[in-house]
């Protein structure tokens, strides 16, 4: 019998946050299927939400998740200043510091979380094409790597789990 989880209000915010910017665990859950389906015969949109929403669970996931949405807003609204507001604004290529804060969820579950998060990084499929369009005027330079992680870190998990490593 599963225990069951008490919900902090920091989860309740990062997971409105993730709302709030157009993303749902739903689409997350996608980007876990599209990552596992291949070694997973019978895996289940249920099962990919089941541990996104595990991954969600993680205080240092809701930690990063309110930093990086709150970086992208304050882009949005200029209120950064030079040299950082055009850098976090275009997503500079060298500027580095959203993947260190993608590192750190894709950390919570090992190593295996690197090179899932790498490959879903570069494919941008899903929910991520959409983060990376600059159409729409919004700011995801920190977001599209977070909920990149979080698919990452739910796929190792997933592994883990299969593996008998993880409690489900």
């Amino acid at each position: 019998m599963a225990k069951e989880h008490n919900v902090t209000e920091l989860e309740k915010t990062a997971r409105e946050w993730l709302i709030d910017r157009g993303v749902t665990v739903e689409d997350m859950a996608e980007l876990v299927y599209y990552l596992q389906s291949k070694y997973h015969e019978n895996l289940t949109m249920e099962k990919c939400k089941h541990n996104v929403n595990k991954v969600l669970q993680k205080r240092e996931v809701q930690n990063a998740i309110l930093t990086g949405i709150q970086l992208d807003k304050l882009a949005e609204e200029k209120k950064l200043a030079e040299p950082l507001q055009s850098t976090i604004e275009v997503d500079e290529s060298l500027y580095g510091v959203d993947e260190i804060i993608a590192f750190s969820i894709v950390n919570v579950y090992g190593s295996i979380g690197f090179t899932n998060y790498g490959y879903i990084d570069k494919q941008k499929p899903g929910i991520l094409e959409k983060l990376n369009d600059k159409s729409s005027g919004a700011c995801h330079t920190f977001l599209d790597d977070i909920v990149g992680a979080i698919a990452a870190a739910a796929s190792s998990r997933l592994a883990h789990s299969a593996a008998g490593d993880t409690e489900d």
